[in-house]
């Protein structure tokens, strides 16, 4: 059946495409919190193990969201581990760093992640994707709050 939602199908394309690669930075950062929250060593254990936890729920939830737009404008979600990799901006973790090498690679994840959202902007403005639009401007304050609350660790 046909999606007639107010907004064309080229621009239903540019925004699905955008949100795939949101879905993909979401994802990998998503990965990244995981395997350091597992990882995290030193005398900040406690804190980093329990903030890392909780981004990592946050991102579980994320996905899901961003998945589900993905699908409500008529488009496949990305769902494996080798499109991510095709998409996703942020680099996977080599090895088990240091606590603050952690922080460092987390801030600078939660950023790309705002970066790839503003990207999608434009296009769903052009659409007048309201929905869109909403999401990317949760998602952007998530990850810029999540980015400064990382930081502050390192001042």
């Amino acid at each position: 059946m046909s999606i007639d939602i107010g907004i064309k199908p080229k621009d239903r394309k540019a925004i699905a495409d955008g949100l795939s690669h949101l879905l993909a930075d979401t994802y990998t950062l998503y990965l990244k919190t995981h395997n350091f929250h597992w990882n995290v060593e030193g005398p900040m254990f406690n804190t980093l193990h329990l903030m890392f936890e909780t981004q990592y729920t946050e991102l579980a939830l994320a996905v899901d969201l961003v998945a589900e737009r993905i699908r409500a404008l008529g488009y496949p979600a990305p769902g494996s581990y080798s499109a991510y990799a095709k998409l996703s901006s942020i680099k996977e973790a080599n090895g088990q760093p240091k606590a603050e090498e952690m922080i460092r690679q987390l801030v600078e994840g939660q950023e790309a992640v705002v970066r790839t959202a503003r990207k999608v902007f434009p296009a769903a403005e052009k659409a007048s994707d309201e929905p869109t639009a909403d999401l990317l401007t949760q998602r952007m304050q998530v990850h810029e709050k999540n980015a400064w609350m990382l930081r502050s660790l390192l001042a």
